[in-house]
């Protein structure tokens, strides 16, 4: 389906006389539709063979322009003239006619201007940047230009995986799918389980496509977190300063704990050559499309991970077999990677996205394999840390059927770890550079999953990217390579917070963040203009224990402005007036306690924060203090 889309001021049009003799008689008279966007279709052959798809992909291109240029109508305009390949008539019509259903039943006002007739028109084409363009939309995903499309993702579709639960008594139940429900082949009762019941499900679907928006899209703007930017690539987000604040934190804590590991922090390029050998057969061994640019008469692809920077770096070093296990880390800002548009969500998926990417390199694999647990541990610690419980998570082990059969204890050894049982993913044949994998995925209220936290055994790029060390008898050998991230995109970390508030919300628990994460911990609510200096004076205070706090000193009344901290999920709420200045008692509002409002002493509360966030980092929210003086980055 090829489409030109274009924003008009209005279009008129008129039937003049049938292209297609059997075609019903309509009304020879004007039309004018105002402010609408409109769609010149052309169907082409390859849409026959799935009507259903190609309608469904076309309405979701239009839905989405038609909202970024805001129009009033949408008109689908049958258009044969954009393509030399044109679907039968009749699968064309019937194709204009399901999308108009479509459109009607998501109540978006829209007019299908008649199949087969020719017709005189003129629009007045409005003259934004977004005014006009041309999309193709195919059934298949099609390699677009400036894209890489490696290898492993072409194949990955045809990987046999074979699925199981592996408990942690060591029994192995196989599972599928059958007649639309997830089935075991043992005695595996998954109502105990519904959590893993559904990340199973959704993993053997194979299915990433998101065809509603998750709760965390509006929760994210709602606290000023982060948003789409329209004129950047989809899938890249602007932060604002609360979601600045949370990002780095998130940051600095991540860093904080693999550094305490023994990671080595560096720093490495965004870029690299797409001839380098190594770097492009590692990238075709990575399921995933890259963006690819060209500079001085070269082309380089965008790194996906920190991989690339990482291997080059221990290519050239001199490493001894007393100096492993050696693990290099960076958190990288940005990784890339061009996932399908119809499969980005907020910010659980992204196209450019904040990976703390740490490699052991391992002589051998027992020593990887105590580095591995070792790991599991501290990505357990990790996501305690943010904010997750074991229960908030569930874990996939991935592995080839060769590898299990001789390292069976191991796997189960980190299902006992986890403590609950685990989704298995086999493999007959090793299609990807990693013998081993695990991960830990939240599981969000649509009953899609993402992985957090990562780890692999990779035996290939030791050798591929020539990283040798010297060994007990002066020889060079190549190390074994483990692949972590310990969190996550830092993205994603922050799409799972909001996800649990919503659940636990839902639930009819509080909606909050963990209060080290909290923009805004405290807020200073005076009764009256009196006592904004007092409130300052407190707020002068707290910032001295490293406390973000804030005050509304604005002409709104008590109420009002304790409604709207409430509505950011300001974990301790201060009204100040006469008797608190005279007590040095504060009364504070304890959201998590269902706003309960208690008399504490200033060192009291100091104390209860404290204790709370214990050794997690600190920073400044770089916003300014006083709620007067404050833009309001959502409308």
């Amino acid at each position: 389906m090829k489409m030109l889309l274009i924003h008009s001021e209005y279009l008129k049009y008129k039937p003049m006389r049938k292209a297609l003799k059997y075609l019903k008689d309509v009304e020879k008279k004007e039309v004018k539709i105002d402010n609408a966007l409109v769609a010149f279709l052309c169907a082409e052959k390859e849409d026959e063979k799935n009507i259903e798809k190609i309608v469904e992909k076309s309405v979701e291109e239009i839905r989405s322009k038609f909202k970024e240029v805001k129009a009033k109508n949408v008109v689908l305009y049958p258009y044969a003239h954009l393509s030399s390949s044109l679907a039968k008539p009749y699968a064309a019509d019937r194709i204009v006619r399901e999308m108009e259903k479509k459109f009607k039943k998501e109540k978006i006002p829209v007019h299908a201007s008649p199949f087969g007739w020719y017709k005189e028109f003129s629009l007045h084409c409005l003259g934004h940047p977004l005014a006009e363009g041309f999309k193709e939309v195919s059934i298949e995903e099609k390699e677009e230009k400036g894209e890489i499309v490696s290898k492993a993702l072409k194949e990955e579709e045809k990987i046999v995986s074979h699925w199981f639960i592996l408990k942690p008594d060591g029994e192995m139940i196989p599972i599928k799918i059958e007649k639309g429900k997830l089935v075991s082949e043992g005695k595996f009762d998954f109502k105990k389980y519904d959590n893993l019941r559904k990340f199973a499900r959704y993993e053997i679907a194979k299915s990433r496509e998101v065809k509603q928006m998750p709760p965390h899209i509006p929760l994210m703007r709602e606290l000023e977190i982060a948003d789409y930017e329209k004129i950047s690539d989809p899938g890249n987000l602007r932060f604002y300063p609360k979601g600045r604040v949370i990002k780095s934190l998130l940051e600095d804590f991540v860093t904080q704990q693999v550094v305490e590991y023994g990671g080595m922090e560096v720093e490495t390029p965004l870029m690299y050559d797409v001839k380098h050998p190594a770097a492009i057969e590692y990238l075709n061994k990575f399921p995933a499309r890259q963006y690819l640019i060209e500079s001085g008469g070269r082309e380089f692809f965008l790194r996906f991970s920190a991989c690339f920077g990482q291997f080059c770096m221990a290519s050239d070093m001199t490493i001894s077999h007393k100096d492993l296990p050696l693990w290099i880390y960076e958190l990288t800002r940005y990784s890339f990677r061009r996932e399908r548009k119809s499969e980005l969500a907020g910010l659980r998926r992204l196209r450019a996205f904040t990976m703390p990417d740490v490699h052991a390199f391992c002589k051998d694999l027992d020593q990887a394999k105590e580095e591995f647990e070792k790991r599991f541990n501290m990505c357990q610690q990790v996501l305690k840390g943010i904010g997750f419980d074991k229960k908030d998570y569930e874990l996939a082990v991935r592995f080839t059927r060769d590898f299990y059969e001789k390292n069976k204890d191991f796997v189960l050894m980190l299902v006992k770890l986890h403590g609950r049982p685990a989704l298995v993913e086999m493999w007959d044949k090793r299609a990807f550079y990693f013998i081993l994998k695990y991960e830990f995925n939240f599981v969000d209220a649509l009953e899609k999953a993402s992985a957090l936290s990562t780890d692999q055994i990779d035996i290939e790029n030791g050798k591929r990217y020539n990283i040798t060390y010297i060994d007990e008898k002066g020889k060079k050998q190549h190390p074994i390579i483990l692949h972590c991230s310990p969190s996550g995109a830092i993205e994603r970390d922050i799409y799972a917070l909001l996800e649990k508030a919503y659940m636990d919300q839902k639930a009819g628990k509080i909606p909050r963040l963990p209060l080290w994460l909290t923009p805004i911990q405290i807020r200073i609510i005076p009764v009256s203009d009196e006592y904004v200096d007092f409130g300052k004076e407190i707020m002068q205070r707290f910032e001295n224990e490293k406390i973000r706090v804030d005050l509304d000193d604005r002409s709104m009344t008590v109420e009002k402005r304790v409604r709207e901290a409430e509505l950011e999920w300001v974990p301790f709420i201060l009204v100040v007036g006469k008797r608190e200045k005279e007590s040095e008692k504060l009364n504070v509002r304890i959201r998590e306690e269902g706003s309960k409002e208690v008399k504490m002493r200033f060192e009291e509360l100091v104390k209860r924060i404290q204790e709370e966030i214990g050794d997690k980092p600190f920073k400044p929210l770089s916003l300014p203090k006083l709620l007067s003086k404050r833009p309001k980055f959502v409308g």
